[in-house]
């Protein structure tokens, strides 16, 4: 199912260490658009180069606090999955609360790494999410799943797998997008893949692959598009090494 994935794998894993720039720069290229497409997504108007200059320190005119808190915010989840995957630590519940409690850091500390206490539903979506007296119980369940059954997928699988059993539950009242985004490149980097990106054009086809997991449990539809990305992901690493 992976094959042709797991090839350039390889082929990139034969080129590492890559030199010290271009590893420098791509993890720049991917890190931005990511940022900016996960943003972008959830309805954020900066584009990618007004992202940069966010990430660089530098307010963009028009543009509303939250939109920048958005991006720094969406960097310092970034560092912090970054560093999980250098310490080689397990993945908890402990840890997703707090990528959240980063993503959502000064927009509404209220509800930042903090379970939802009421009832949501997510737009355009045929799948209503559990009610929040089960968010606990539901949590429980996908972090038995991850070390039960996930733990022995193929990482492209078990990431995009654990994205959408997360976005399921739909734990926190915002901020569960980007969060479950974050959590799919964990589980890609710490299999030694480059992060993906899913794009904000691409939004459409990600939203019903998301729902058709949801509403159907056929999950290949949302697997073969993270498959996708992740190819595109490889693509980059290894044209700047032929």
């Amino acid at each position: 199912m992976f094959e042709r994935i797991d090839e350039k794998k390889a082929q990139l894993d034969a080129a590492r260490p890559l030199p010290k720039y271009t590893l420098k720069s791509l993890r720049e290229k991917l890190f931005l658009e990511w940022t900016y497409n996960s943003n972008a997504i959830e309805g954020n108007t900066l584009t990618m180069n007004e992202t940069k200059v966010v990430l660089e320190g530098i307010t963009v005119g028009g543009k509303t606090l939250r939109e920048h808190l958005e991006v720094i915010n969406h960097r310092d989840a970034i560092n912090y999955v970054e560093e999980i995957v250098q310490k080689k630590e397990s993945l908890s519940e402990w840890q997703i609360k707090n990528v959240h409690r980063l993503v959502l850091k000064g927009i509404d500390d209220a509800y930042a790494g903090v379970y939802r206490r009421e009832q949501v539903f997510i737009s355009g979506a045929k799948h209503t999410p559990p009610a929040h007296y089960r968010i606990q119980e539901k949590m429980e369940q996908m972090m038995n799943w991850y070390y039960e059954d996930g733990i022995h997928l193929h990482a492209v699988e078990r990431g995009a797998m654990l994205h959408a059993i997360f976005v399921g539950i739909h734990p926190f009242v915002d901020g569960n997008g980007r969060t479950s985004r974050l959590l799919l490149n964990l589980e890609l980097m710490k299999d030694g893949f480059p992060p993906v990106v899913i794009k904000v054009e691409n939004r459409l086809a990600y939203y019903e692959a998301l729902d058709k997991v949801h509403t159907t449990e056929d999950s290949s539809d949302f697997i073969a598009l993270v498959e996708h990305e992740v190819e595109d992901s490889l693509d980059l690493y290894l044209s700047a090494i032929s």
